[in-house]
């Protein structure tokens, strides 16, 4: 049997009903891309876990290590005492190995009712509708829900493996727990995000009530050239939580950015002042002006600043990068 991204990258996986392996696991297909695994006793379950990848089409070595995991799965190697779902995102991109094919795909979650027609719009609400389903399958029942949205950068980084936390709900707070866990897993630094962006984390944060996280794990390559991008910390993490292991983890070990500010390209006349393959986490000398666009100015007031995702090609009402700053979390 070709394996499940095979599979998927060809047009052969659908919905299908749901059987059962000689282990005990429930399997079943639920769209293009989209396949759930249960244990035996869904109900002695130790958590939720929703693990997606290729939301950008071009970032392929997390799509290489979910179809290992979904591989073990169905062989059994792997016997899961959660709920697992996983998520190939923008099949189309990943065919044509480009970012995306008319959207960034990533900018198109929690926009309804004002949802768009194109296939990354389109795409994204399916993939909503299945999240939701998913935990809300769950009931009632007080287990912790994860979801972790696994991307690589489009340019270089000083620090290879970190993760973006999205806003909390009002009356919710960033949680230190769920920050430490990521040490486990390499990733060495948490951004704290200060406002929310339509992301696909943001909504399983916002509307599914789980611990979200878009996790950066190093350069964008095509698939089969990822042997620089070491994910065997990850993999580990993540076949652990799968058979049901809920490690809490050690204070300290994951250093913490707040985003101070988000640099917006307003209109066509933005410029930003920086080389925009610039490495993120790059320092930034306070008193320097790092965009311009019009009569608007942005200019580094903050102490031991840096630059992230620098980007001037984005589309008009796009961030085309953050400023972050040093920050704790209690």
């Amino acid at each position: 049997m070709n394996s499940f991204l095979a599979e998927t990258l060809a047009g052969r996986t659908a919905i299908a009903l749901p059987y059962c392996q000689s282990n005990g696991t429930h399997v079943q297909v639920l769209d293009e891309g989209v396949i759930r695994f249960e244990p035996r006793d869904p109900d002695g379950r130790e958590l939720d876990l929703v693990i997606s990848c290729g939301v950008h089409g071009n970032e392929t070595a997390p799509v290489e290590l979910v179809d290992r995991l979904i591989a073990k799965l169905l062989c059994g190697e792997l016997r899961p005492k959660a709920r697992v779902l996983f998520v190939i995102g923008n099949i189309e991109a990943l065919r044509r190995g480009e970012r995306f094919v008319e959207q960034d795909m990533n900018r198109q979650f929690c926009r309804v009712p004002d949802v768009g027609d194109g296939p990354e719009a389109r795409r994204a609400a399916m993939l909503e509708m299945q999240l939701a389903r998913f935990f809300a399958q769950a009931g009632g029942d007080a287990v912790p829900r994860l979801h972790y949205d696994l991307h690589t950068a489009i340019h270089g980084s000083l620090i290879e493996k970190f993760a973006i936390y999205p806003l909390p709900a009002p009356g919710k707070a960033f949680d230190p727990v769920e920050v430490g866990r990521l040490g486990l897993a390499g990733v060495s630094a948490v951004l704290l995000q200060s406002a929310a962006a339509p992301t696909f984390s943001l909504f399983s944060s916002r509307y599914c009530q789980a611990s979200a996280f878009t996790v950066e794990l190093g350069r964008a390559m095509p698939f089969g050239q990822n042997k620089q991008v070491d994910l065997s910390k990850l993999e580990t993490y993540l076949q652990g939580l799968i058979e049901g292991e809920l490690p809490t983890p050690a204070a300290g070990d994951v250093v913490v950015y707040q985003v101070a500010r988000e640099i917006i390209k307003r209109t066509e006349a933005f410029r930003l002042l920086v080389d925009g393959k610039t490495d993120n986490f790059t320092p930034l000398a306070q008193g320097m002006t790092i965009a311009e666009d019009g009569e608007t100015r942005w200019v580094v007031d903050e102490l031991d600043a840096r630059i992230v995702f620098p980007n001037p090609d984005v589309a008009i009402g796009q961030r085309a990068g953050l400023i972050v700053v040093p920050a704790t979390l209690s």
